[in-house]
């Protein structure tokens, strides 16, 4: 602990685990106070367990256990008015607002010209629109603020094209979008936006045997750890399957810290070459 993030307040969505908890764990350990926000439920079209209100308050428990303080939501990033009745009475609560992650999404599959209508609305409503809901009711505070960071995580599908995903990579790629023109916009607020780019992650989102079962087609059940992760080597430059989600709490770190002061309109991999592959 260094204190990287001392007297920083962070807002950081899909906290309840994953990269979003890695994110408000390691946050917190370098100063920083939390508002933490998640759906902790299912979503349509997804298949994926989903996290509980017991994964929110675990991380609640963990950036606590750092001498923080913590703010917990039960917010669906679709939810434009309750996103914003939460993030105002949070930093309220905990006196400004200085760092933005945006971290909450979803994944599923499909052929791009098989997807449902629902399927790839609903990965659009999450990991795009609601990329941007969580900007605009966050960016004003930190307007107010008179500097700040904004970190969007985004995918190296935000950077190439993947099979069998493209309402996922287009989401992503658009939020590269929105995150080069938010650095436009906010540029003169003394404001940096920033976007990360993970390659498969350790968490439940690809840990689990629908998303394990799409990498090995070859077997008629689904496979096991090693030999999903077998598969996922082949993704990497890197001899890797997945990075852990403290790796990328570490990216987003970086960038949120001064350290990256003049860092802006950046997309930063943590990928384990798998765009360069």
């Amino acid at each position: 602990m260094t204190g990287r993030l001392a007297g920083k307040v962070a807002l950081i969505t899909g906290a309840a685990r994953g990269i979003g908890r890695a994110e408000a764990v390691r946050f917190s350990a370098e100063g920083a106070d939390v508002i933490a926000l998640d759906v902790c439920g299912p979503v349509d079209t997804v298949v994926v367990p989903a996290a509980t209100p017991a994964d929110l308050e675990e991380t609640a428990r963990m950036v606590r256990a750092n001498g923080r303080n913590i703010v917990t939501g039960i917010v669906d990033v679709r939810d434009p008015e309750r996103l914003q009745e939460a993030t105002d009475s949070a930093v309220a609560e905990l006196g400004g607002l200085d760092i933005v992650c945006a971290t909450a999404g979803i994944t599923s599959r499909g052929m791009a010209t098989e997807l449902s209508e629902a399927a790839w609305q609903t990965m659009l409503d999450v990991n795009l629109t609601g990329v941007w809901r969580t900007c605009k009711v966050a960016v004003p505070h930190l307007i107010r603020r008179g500097s700040g960071s904004v970190v969007l995580v985004s995918s190296i599908a935000g950077l190439r094209g993947l099979v069998g995903v493209a309402h996922y990579t287009a989401a992503k790629h658009g939020v590269v979008g929105l995150m080069r023109s938010l650095a436009h916009d906010l540029a003169p607020y003394g404001i940096r936006a920033n976007s990360v780019h993970p390659t498969n992650v350790d968490t439940p989102m690809i840990q689990n045997d629908a998303v394990a079962s799409a990498f090995r087609p070859d077997l008629d059940r689904p496979p096991s750890r090693e030999e999903f992760a077998q598969a996922a080597r082949t993704m990497n430059m890197l001899d890797i399957p997945w990075v852990d989600p403290v790796d990328v709490a570490n990216a987003s770190l970086f960038l949120a810290s001064d350290e990256a002061r003049y860092i802006t309109a950046a997309t930063l991999p943590v990928d384990a070459g798998a765009t360069q592959r």
